[in-house]
């Protein structure tokens, strides 16, 4: 029994994903390896993936898949590149808090995505960024560089920007999806963050999910909210349509 329903997972894993198709692509000399789904039909626009700290993973693939079913491009970022990717949590955080600290580079990453995004048939007028937790401070850096994109959407994302950095206006549209009780965002990188938005100018809104921490969209955090990551049904699910009507909106 364990065997068939071992087979039937795979087979179904292999089916959903069958769409994507690696993609080669550089920063400089470090080789970078991105994954594209392409729409069945139509052409709804392109939405730019970011992963979580420990890189393209199983549930980004996932998300692209879907995508791809609503008619829309999507793209997976590689944001650490061939030979760097972290091999447990570790690894992961060290190599997400330099990204997060020398943001350009992180921007620089996000920029050659989004590139690659468009060659591969995503209408440039029509894109929008996504990212999860690691992913999703990527997303907000985006519009903070002012990718030209029509929006970007962070999940459960790092709000927190250095102080001394300058303020200016932002133009992509913003939404935030953020749990609640997420331990690792502090009320204060919350507030400093709505207050640079209201510094910015910028078209955001950010829509709480109760009884949510950290990586409410994952369902490999398991579901014990004492460890500060766990994965949330309901504010997963509210998440997602509340992504859906941000996409008919901006990409009208």
């Amino acid at each position: 029994m364990k065997k068939l329903l071992f087979l039937i997972f795979t087979l179904m894993t292999t089916s959903i994903f069958a769409q994507l198709k690696p993609i080669s692509y550089q920063d400089g000399s470090q080789k970078l390896k991105g994954f594209v789904a392409a729409p069945a039909k139509g052409n709804k626009g392109g939405i730019l993936i970011l992963p979580a700290w420990k890189g393209i993973d199983e549930s980004s693939k996932a998300v692209a898949a879907k995508l791809s079913a609503l008619g829309y491009y999507a793209f997976i970022a590689d944001i650490y590149g061939e030979g760097n990717y972290p091999a447990d949590t570790k690894a992961a955080g060290k190599l997400s808090s330099y990204y997060k600290t020398n943001y350009t580079i992180y921007q620089q990453r996000i920029n050659l995505a989004w590139k690659e995004l468009i060659r591969a048939g995503a209408n440039p007028d029509k894109i929008v960024v996504i990212g999860y937790c690691f992913g999703g401070t990527g997303a907000l850096e985006a519009a903070r560089a002012n990718l030209p994109v029509k929006g970007v959407v962070s999940f459960h994302g790092g709000l927190g920007k250095d102080p001394s950095r300058a303020v200016s206006a932002i133009k992509p549209s913003i939404l935030v999806c953020h749990g609640a009780d997420d331990p690792n965002v502090p009320q204060a990188q919350v507030q400093a963050f709505q207050q640079e938005m209201r510094d910015s100018k910028a078209d955001w809104q950010m829509i709480y999910y109760s009884n949510a921490v950290h990586a409410f969209t994952d369902k490999s955090a398991g579901n014990d909210n004492s460890k500060g990551a766990a994965y949330n049904a309901t504010a997963d699910k509210r998440s997602w349509q509340h992504f859906l009507l941000f996409l008919e909106e901006v990409l009208r």
